[in-house]
Order: C-alpha cells, then structure tokens, then sequence
C-alpha cells in the first residue's frame, strides 16, 4: 500500500499516531488501542521507501536524517491532513512516527480547554507556560491560544516551531510563522531575530536548553507576551526545571527575574475515558504576589499548596478536575487516583 493511501486510513479511522517501524506492519494509535492497518510486517526496504516518500511530499533533504541519525519535519496532503513527523534510525534501519494535525484549528470547546486557560490570551507581556508529557496536547493548547489573540486583537505574532503544526490566517493579528530548521537555523537564534521584528506575541515551541530558556525570560522581560511548552508535570516542577538549567552562582538571580515575568503555568495531561476516548485535564497556576515571593525565595515546594487551597479562582487544581470528571462518570476512580497529584487526599475525596 502506497504512504498517502495509508495515510488516508489512519486519518478515516481518528487515529492520533501512525508507526512506521521495520518488523511490525504500519500501527495506528486510535485513543489508547494500535491497530494494524497493512496486514503484513515491514521489512527494512519497505520501510525505508516510505520514509523517503515522507521527505518527498515534505520537499525536504533527507541529508539532516542522515547526518543527525533523527529528523523533524511536517508535510501535507491535500484533503486529508496536516502531519507532524519524527524519522529515526534503530538498529541500523529507518523509521517514523507521524502525528496527525488536522489543517483546521481545533475548536477549544470540543478539546474540553477551560476559559481560565483561553483568557491568557489577554496578557500583554509576561511569560506563559504550558507543559506536559509528550503527545498531551500542548500544541493544541497553545494554538488555541494564538487564535483567540488572533480574533481580539491588532498585534504582530511571530511563531518559532519544530515542525510547524498549525497553519494561522492573518485575522486582526499578522501571523508571522518560522520552522525550525528551514526557517532558522535554531531555536535561541530565531527567538534572537524575532526581538528584532517589531513583535507584540512570540510563541516559542519549545525551551529546550539553557541558551533558549536565558532569551525568552529576557523577550518576556522587554514587555513582550511570551508562550512556550516544557516538558514537566506541575508548576513547582515547571519552575525547578528552568532554575536548574542555570549554574549554582546565578541561580538567585533567575529566581528573582522569573518572578517578575511568568505570569501562568498551565500543566495538561490527557486521561482515559470510560467511553474508550480520552479528556484534556488542565491545572493552572497563575502567579499571584504570594508565588511572587515563593519563586523569588527557593520555596517552590509551596506553591502546590496555594494551588490546591482552592481560594484563589484564577487558579485551577488537577486533583479538582480530576474528582469533578469521576465525580460526573466521565472518567473512572482508577484513573483519577493514577493521574493524581495527591492520590490518598482524592481518593478520601471520592
């Protein structure tokens, strides 16, 4: 079967993630099942054609796949999808992993994204993260969030992504969009540049080093709306994260300039359904005076408690929306309490 007819499949079929993987036949992730879809395993040769076909439809050089030994890129067919695709080497043989992103922007009702998450979109400067384990949604989120600025205001927005996943119209914002590598050459060189662009919004795709995560606290700091994504579970966990990317002497300092920048930490994770489907579960801190004092001073440890104390509602716990799904019979108590923050607290809860 040729790339786009299985292409095509796994989108019929809802699935999420398509697998392209010598000795195993081409798998589809629909919700939490992988399914086969060619009937046969691949071999090496096999899988190596339709690779090569990826890099085709993508108008890209498969040279960075072969220097690297693991590419990102994106592609499209026409009528059928947006796909977000990884190629790697393992033992020796090529293979893939291609994400399906639909060519409309999702709708953030459907994704079950809270209007606490959409009113970021108001800010003015700062520094908005979302994080999560990989595949939970952060780009969707994110994108969400774009198009909300997009719709409400006249700003330029510049966009620095590995691949581009979510193409924006120019609506009431100019929409300025660059992929790494094609684009820029980094991530730290582009977020350098996009200073230079007169921008008002700079969504960065991720903070992957120290050179990257020093430039965005300094956009967000230069009165720039600055959002990007961490792979991290939790705001305390978000904020020790990017402390600890610096050296031991300038610790303090960082402490004190992201105080003064970030102004939410949105974390989501995607949790089965008993329907066989799956839920975006959002917390969200925001930062008040009190965390103000808490990331400035080295006790991140209790920012969690400000979160679940419950009394500032511009703040949303993970454990809350977990007790409110069970509670609502769209998730099960198996689920809550593994997904859970504070399992034995949810679980007397329940």
């Amino acid at each position: 079967m040729e790339l786009s007819e299985l292409l095509k499949k796994a989108v019929a079929m809802g699935g999420s993630d398509i697998f392209f993987i010598p000795g195993a036949g081409v798998t589809v992730k629909v919700n939490a099942d992988m399914i086969d879809i060619s009937g046969n395993k691949m071999s090496p040769e096999e899988t190596e054609i339709l690779v090569r076909d990826m890099y085709k439809l993508a108008h890209r050089d498969i040279i960075n796949m072969d220097q690297n030994g693991d590419d990102d890129f994106s592609f499209a067919i026409a009528d059928v999808s947006r796909f977000r695709v990884n190629t790697y080497r393992q033992r020796g043989t090529l293979a893939a992993i291609c994400r399906v992103v639909n060519f409309a922007l999702p709708d953030p009702a459907s994704m079950h994204i809270p209007q606490l998450v959409l009113d970021l979109a108001k800010l003015r400067s700062g520094m908005v993260l979302v994080t999560g384990p990989a595949g939970s949604g952060k780009s969707t989120t994110l994108a969400c969030i774009i198009d909300q600025i997009n719709e409400n205001r006249a700003a330029h927005i510049v966009t620095i992504e590995d691949p581009i996943e979510y193409l924006h119209r120019h609506k009431k914002s100019l929409v300025s969009q660059r992929e790494v590598p094609n684009d820029a050459s980094s991530f730290s060189r582009a977020l350098r540049a996009a200073l230079r662009e007169a921008p008002d919004v700079v969504l960065l795709g991720e903070m992957r080093d120290h050179e990257t995560i020093r430039t965005a606290i300094t956009a967000a700091e230069t009165g720039h709306l600055l959002l990007s994504t961490l792979h991290t579970i939790g705001a305390a966990k978000t904020v020790d994260r990017i402390i600890d990317t610096f050296s031991a002497e300038q610790q303090t300092q960082i402490r004190v300039q992201l105080s003064m920048v970030l102004r939410a930490v949105v974390s989501q994770r995607l949790i089965p359904t008993v329907d066989g489907g799956r839920i975006a579960v959002f917390e969200v801190m925001t930062v008040n005076p009190a965390i103000q004092n808490m990331i400035r001073d080295g006790r991140t440890h209790q920012i969690d408690n400000v979160i679940y104390g419950g009394s500032d509602k511009s703040m949303l716990s993970m454990d809350a929306e977990l007790f409110r799904l069970c509670k609502a019979g769209t998730i099960t108590r198996e689920s809550a309490l593994l997904y859970a923050t504070n399992p034995d607290t949810l679980a007397k809860r329940i």
